[in-house]
């Protein structure tokens, strides 16, 4: 509309005027169209597109716009409108921090993008500026309040925002897509988060106006440009800019009070797209879980020269973190789909598993001996299975019964006290035949691989007995 005015009359200019004069029209038509809309809204509470000065644009959003993305969200507001993707990572993808205040990992990060289309500029594409910078870190500010703490949520968590289109607070655009585009990918978000733009018209005696939602001129002709993010029930991030010496606490109350007003409708109009985050990830997006174990068993994991980690990662195509903290370990086990994961799962849990009296395993035959098997029923676990303990038939010899290899349910039947040795029995998970009686127990242990126990003649003051 102003530009249409500024053509206008420059239409009726002749090429000597406006090649001798050009810039000064550009400069009193400035002056005109500052003082025109200040005026309009301080005396006659006009605002430039018509709305009342608490008046927010019309409200359009969709989730899983892109099908692809782990979550994905457009949130559109007026002529402001904001394309937000969210991509799930593993611990592999924290951002590392080596900073002169502070050293460490970023779970969380938010990419702002304000490419010149946006504005309807056509330029070349360059690096951030100091705006991009400064919008996207209110943005990731706002939304890094509602994220689920780290228990809940093993994640790293990527946002990037493309401004598709941008007249007025495409900083705040972002926040709401990027909250929608969290629940969209599943993340358990404490509360939905929106933002709104509030601008002043102030006349530097006393008069002022309070505008929500304002435009890019409004803006740019205004006295203030504040920021405020936040849920229903309080503020997560603000940031304000103004072109005035001071601000009276009134206007500030006005401004907050408002602010909230209008926040609370968008998160309104935001609800009727998506009230609460979706019940589970997509299924195409990768499966994470963690575990916490003791810290004698990172080693368990690891294997010699990372042997055990290395074959697992490689047979069940999965992607295994181990890290220890407070004396304990932390393992995070990645995969890009739910079976892969059970399957890797199910190899850290038996290795860290603890053996229980009486429970029952499924073991594989790796040793034979003549009084018995030794059986790996648990990862980096060996049992004897006794040759009595086999079955309630009684063997001889070991001869055909059992060969490495052999796969055989197992019941843990004693652990030694004093040298941890485990002592396993498969007869005691087969039925017992009919009339069967145990055999009378001595107190005597299995014959072990020194033979059986043989009865000593008692000294009686004679020479002891002779020794083979």
């Amino acid at each position: 509309m102003f530009k249409a005015i500024l053509e206008e009359y420059k239409s009726t200019c002749t090429e000597e005027v406006l090649a001798e004069k050009g810039d000064l029209i550009k400069k009193y038509y400035h002056d005109v169209e500052y003082d025109a809309v200040r005026d309009a809204i301080l005396n006659e509470s006009k605002r430039l597109d018509g709305r009342k000065l608490n008046e927010i644009r019309p409200i359009w959003s969709e989730v899983n716009y892109i099908p692809s993305a782990h979550g994905s969200a457009v949130f559109t507001r007026g002529e402001t409108q904001s394309l937000t993707t969210v991509t799930l990572g593993s611990k592999m993808d924290e951002q590392m921090i080596d900073g002169a205040m502070f050293k460490g990992e970023n779970r969380f990060m938010l990419h702002y993008n304000f490419p010149p289309y946006s504005t309807g500029e056509a330029r070349p594409l360059r690096g951030l500026g100091r705006r991009e910078v400064g919008h996207g870190n209110l943005a990731m500010r706002s939304l890094k309040k509602v994220l689920p703490p780290d228990g809940d949520n093993p994640y790293t968590l990527r946002i990037v925002s493309d401004i598709l289109e941008s007249n007025g607070s495409s900083s705040m655009a972002t926040v709401c897509a990027g909250s929608l585009a969290l629940m969209d990918a599943g993340v358990r978000t404490k509360a939905t988060c929106s933002g709104i733009a509030m601008g002043m018209i102030s006349d530097g005696k006393g008069k002022f106006k309070v505008l929500s939602d304002i435009l890019g001129d409004e803006d740019h002709l205004g006295d203030m440009d504040f920021k405020v993010t936040g849920t229903k029930n309080g503020i997560c991030a603000c940031q304000m800019d103004l072109k005035v010496k001071g601000l009276p606490y009134e206007v500030l109350e006005e401004a907050l009070a408002q602010a909230r007003e209008g926040r609370l409708h968008i998160i309104g109009e935001m609800e009727k797209t998506l009230a609460h985050s979706n019940a589970d990830y997509k299924s195409h997006a990768p499966r994470i879980i963690e575990l916490v174990i003791a810290r004698d068993f990172i080693g368990a994991i690891i294997g010699p020269q990372g042997k055990i980690i290395q074959e697992i990662q490689r047979e069940t195509k999965t992607t295994i973190s181990i890290e220890e903290k407070n004396d304990r370990g932390y393992v995070q086990i990645f995969a890009a789909d739910k079976n892969a994961l059970d399957a890797a799962l199910a190899r850290v849990n038996a290795i860290v598993a603890i053996p229980e009296v009486g429970g029952t395993y499924t073991g594989k035959v790796k040793n034979i001996q003549t009084f018995g098997a030794f059986v790996e029923f648990m990862p980096g676990k060996d049992g004897l299975l006794h040759i009595s303990e086999i079955s309630y038939a009684r063997l001889n010899s070991m001869d055909g019964v059992l060969k490495e290899g052999d796969t055989i349910q197992v019941k843990l039947i004693e652990v030694d006290e004093r040298t941890g040795k485990f002592r396993l029995s498969a007869k005691a998970l087969l039925p017992k035949p009919e009339g069967y009686v145990e055999p009378a127990s001595n107190g005597s242990r299995p014959e072990g691989p020194r033979g059986p126990q043989r009865d000593r003649p008692q000294g009686g003051g004679g020479r002891p007995p002779r020794r083979d």
